[in-house]
């Protein structure tokens, strides 16, 4: 575990920011004097650290949200604190929340630690802002809804899965949580840049790991520290993605077919559109764009493994969808579509919701302010963190009665997007994650083959919340092989 004190460092947009925020705290009462708004109840805690220290030990706690509930029921939904060497408003509050993440560039952009920005860049799509964002953003997201694309991860996802559960035993517990990463990565990298396993392939995942160890670390860069071997890793891995773009080009520019249809990200931001995009750019973003998606995908497929383990009425009837399903596709000599693991598997979608609900993949964003604003009578001035902390309204009981317990059944007459405010596991607004859907036919192809498959008891282990949600053993389980139709 990294020291508490080192990350603060490691997490701090402006690290021991605290006389910065004193000039900056005097300076927005002043402006405020004009103004009926105030800044929300709350402390700053103490000098240099702010309340920082007890939110990382409060996270790394059995009851992470101890933290937010002491402060809300001191000063209500929204609170003034010091975290991560910033003044920030925290927002426990479903509408508050859904107003900074709705909001465009000139109210709020992202606020991301100092070794994370290093890494990403300025060219990133998880920084920039404005037209350029905008446009890379629509057209990453329509071609990753494109019933084309979803039918090709539909294919790759039930290869990748069978090839990986061939190679279980019976004698051996099954790390899920690895053997999801290692399947979501091989999607990952074939959607983004159309490459199949193989070398490549795991010299890209041997220098990712590398570089996702950089995104929480200390700021300095030189030969011997993690953030230096993390973007040496980077580097690598934009060549390799340069040489797929060049094969990309030659191949297109040789080409008589008048009718294009991109098989990747790629393809998508070389031809499609004005097609002006700079590689620097493109290769850079496919980089960027695996870190979201490398991380959430096998977590909700470890977190609705979890949570099924520890709930045997779930999991039978999940496990009775899923074997009807199969029987009625055998029998009438039909491959799995895309649609399937959607329409067909209603109770399967259920359990993916209240594992998103539950496990909380993304626990908050952060976002600064661009200027002064007012939200439901609170003031934010320029230049202050906001801290939507979406696992608060996810957990929070005048939204969901009994919200620490699993319940898929609680989603049987709702959608998930009839109460958007009040669930946002990928965030919302103009950076809403573009990979909701797929996310969702990953977990529900990888659930799908895993209870079709085996049975199994899973290990004794632990959920971990802080940096980042995992299980401290990677899940083991140890499986029996279905004998049953």
């Amino acid at each position: 575990m990294i020291p508490t004190l080192l990350l603060i460092l490691l997490l701090s947009p402006t690290p021991l920011s605290f006389p910065l925020h004193v000039a900056r705290n005097h300076l927005a009462r002043k402006r405020l004097k004009s103004s009926s708004a105030s800044l929300p109840q709350g402390t700053f805690g103490w000098p240099f650290i702010g309340e920082t220290i007890e939110f990382i030990s409060c996270a790394y706690t059995d009851n992470p949200e101890s933290f937010m509930e002491k402060r809300r029921a001191l000063y209500g939904k929204v609170f003034k604190s010091h975290i991560f060497g910033s003044p920030t408003i925290v927002s426990t509050d479903p509408e508050f929340n859904k107003f900074v993440l709705q909001s465009d560039a000139r109210s709020f952009v992202p606020s991301y630690p100092k070794s994370l920005t290093e890494l990403m860049g300025s060219s990133s799509i998880l920084v920039i802002n404005g037209s350029l964002q905008k446009k890379i953003h629509g057209l990453i997201a329509s071609f990753l809804k494109s019933p084309d694309l979803k039918s090709q991860v539909t294919n790759d996802m039930h290869n990748y899965v069978q090839t990986s559960m061939a190679a279980w035993t019976e004698h051996v517990p099954v790390l899920i949580q690895d053997q999801a990463k290692k399947v979501a990565f091989q999607v990952l990298a074939k959607a983004l840049i159309g490459l199949d396993p193989g070398d490549e392939m795991e010299l890209l995942r041997r220098d990712f790991q590398e570089f996702i160890h950089g995104l929480i670390s200390l700021p300095v860069k030189i030969p011997g520290c993690q953030l230096y071997r993390s973007l040496q890793a980077k580097r690598r891995m934009v060549k390799l993605v340069k040489k797929i773009i060049s094969c990309k080009r030659n191949g297109r520019s040789t080409s008589s077919d008048k009718e294009f249809v991109p098989q990747d990200v790629v393809d998508v931001l070389l031809f499609s559109g004005d097609g002006q995009l700079p590689d620097n750019l493109i290769s850079d973003n496919m980089i960027d764009l695996m870190i979201p998606g490398e991380d959430s995908v096998p977590t909700l497929m470890t977190l609705a493994v979890k949570y099924l383990s520890e709930c045997p009425r779930a999991l039978q009837e999940l496990t009775e969808e899923n074997l009807r399903l199969k029987n009625e596709k055998d029998q009438r000599g039909e491959p799995f579509c895309y649609s399937d693991y959607i329409a067909s598997l209603p109770f399967t979608q259920m359990v993916i919701t209240e594992s998103l609900r539950v496990g909380n993949i993304i626990s908050g964003v952060m976002r600064k302010a661009t200027t002064d604003l007012e939200i439901k009578g609170f003031s934010i001035p320029k230049g202050y963190c906001v801290f939507t902390y979406i696992r608060s309204v996810h957990l929070d009981k005048e939204h969901y009665e009994s919200p620490y317990t699993f319940n898929p059944w609680r989603w049987l007459d709702k959608s998930p997007s009839s109460s958007s405010s009040h669930f946002t596991p990928f965030g919302g607004g103009q950076r809403l994650c573009p990979g909701i859907d797929l996310a969702r036919l990953e977990a529900s192809i990888f659930l799908h083959q895993l209870v079709t498959k085996f049975r199994w008891e899973a290990e004794e282990d632990s959920l971990i919340n802080f940096p980042t949600v995992r299980m401290k053993k990677g899940m083991p389980i140890r499986i029996k092989r279905r004998s049953d139709p």
